[in-house]
């Protein structure tokens, strides 16, 4: 007993030790974080060749509603939700996972994987032929089959009087895949290559050719370039353990070794051994714990910005209405711009005919009635550039409607040009016409009117003592 609290004692002074190292920079909503969390935030977004640095002062700011962001998204629940759960889940354990595994358990799989490999090559041991293949239709006439014969014959007579094999092989065999190589084919094991090949490759001596033999793919010669059997595992070792890393194994020894943990003591479960694991890594690592932490994080910032801000700006057509109304000189223009189409045509009679399809119906309506009109079967009777367009973007509109001296590239089978719409000379008539800014802009107007909530919400309180320590204790 006195061992067991002395240990304890120790465990419980190196942990007042560490919090002594790391005080609490700030606290949200007296959640508390600390001077290590903010450090590995502040150092990974204002590195060497960030465009935006920002010094500590300017920092605390933007951690601060971030922080708030994230603990909106708990009070709402997010992080309760299965998807989020999975999410999460999924990027831990792919973090864990791999430090699970040790030196020993990647080389008892890497023995696995060769005693498997030695198993399937067998007593045969591995041949590396090289060969010549006339190939031959199954259901071939007897006179193709006669033709094939000849040929390979002829080949295999060559080769008798002297014919360099690599030379000839890439001449004549038909089998794309090794006559780029001289015919050779690499080593090879039992079991791979049909029974005809099989057994003639297996019977030769290294460098013996065989005679012309039929298989289901046709006439073959195999000169047998080397023949050895399987190396010892050291021989193999360094090879193995990179195809291990190169496959990604070591998440799949990991989760042989959790299951077998679990059998051995049925008491644990999988996502027990996960925690634990997670809490042993964090220990010893607490930049992987701000790693999985900043990812936890933005999971849930992304989820609770998506609602508050990105798809609510997108989708709220009255506030967009009201928000370009209201800032409707930002958006005026320089120079004049053309709202409408440019189109060409297959036949002279469709240019006039586009122009009183579209005709007192609202702009956004023009491309789905040109469509169904024009191009509603298997025939593409015209092609149509919709949108507002400035000086530059469009050679027709260039020509057509601001005068221009351009040479505008016709478009094969569409000989008929022309344009519609009016000149838009101040600006934008609707928020529809410069969306894109107009999205965006009132993206930030919430997000800024969210940000004031949550600062009336959420209590901040920033130890400027410790602060001032950033980067520099």
């Amino acid at each position: 007993m006195k061992i067991r609290m002395t240990l304890l004692s120790l465990f419980l002074c190196g942990t007042m030790a560490y919090a002594q190292n790391d005080p609490v920079i700030m606290r949200i909503n007296g959640k508390p974080v600390s001077r290590s969390e903010f450090e590995y935030s502040f150092n990974k977004n204002n590195m060497d060749g960030v465009l935006d640095r920002k010094n500590v002062k300017e920092y605390v700011d933007l951690f601060i509603n971030y922080k708030l962001k994230v603990m909106a998204a708990m009070d709402a629940g997010i992080d309760t939700t299965m998807s989020f759960k999975n999410e999460f889940a999924g990027y831990r354990d792919q973090q864990i996972l791999p430090a699970l595994v040790t030196d020993a358990d990647l080389l008892k799989e890497a023995r696995n994987i060769y005693e498997m490999t030695k198993e399937q090559i067998g007593d045969r041991g591995l041949v590396n032929p090289a060969h010549i293949l006339i190939m031959l239709n199954q259901n071939a006439t007897k006179e193709e089959q006669a033709a094939a014969k000849v040929r390979i014959d002829s080949i295999y007579n060559a080769l008798k009087k002297g014919a360099d094999f690599a030379e000839l092989a890439t001449r004549v065999s038909q089998d794309p895949g090794s006559a780029s190589r001289g015919g050779e084919i690499g080593f090879t094991r039992q079991g791979v290559m049909v029974k005809e090949f099989e057994d003639q490759m297996f019977a030769l001596k290294k460098g013996e050719l065989s005679k012309p033999f039929l298989s289901p793919f046709g006439y073959h010669i195999i000169l047998l370039k080397d023949k050895k059997q399987f190396e010892p595992f050291e021989y193999h070792r360094e090879d193995i353990l990179k195809f291990i890393e190169a496959r990604n194994l070591r998440e799949h020894i990991a989760e042989q070794l959790l299951t077998q943990r679990v059998n051995e003591n049925p008491s644990l479960n999988r996502e027990d051994l996960i925690l634990q694991a997670l809490d042993s890594l964090e220990r010893a690592d607490h930049e992987m714990k701000f790693l999985i932490q900043e990812y936890h994080d933005g999971l849930l910032l992304y989820e609770i910005s998506n609602e508050k801000v990105w798809n609510r700006a997108a989708k709220d057509t009255e506030g967009l209405k009201a928000f370009f109304k209201k800032n409707k000189k930002k958006y005026a223009w320089a120079e004049p711009r053309f709202k409408g189409i440019a189109y060409r045509t297959q036949q002279q009679s469709d240019v006039e005919a586009v122009k009183k399809c579209v005709k007192g119906l609202p702009f956004e309506k023009w491309g789905e009635k040109l469509a169904s009109t024009f191009n509603n079967d298997s025939i593409i009777r015209i092609r149509v550039e919709k949108g507002v367009f400035d000086k530059g973007r469009n050679a027709l509109v260039d020509r057509e409607i601001f005068k221009q001296q351009v040479e505008d590239q016709p478009l094969e089978g569409y000989p008929y040009t022309g344009v519609y719409g009016k000149v838009l000379k101040k600006g934008p008539e609707s928020h529809e016409d410069v969306r894109t800014l107009v999205v965006a802009d009132y993206q930030e107007f919430l997000e800024q009117q969210w940000v004031a909530e949550l600062r009336k919400k959420y209590k901040v309180e920033v130890d400027q003592k410790v602060l001032d320590t950033v980067n520099n204790h």
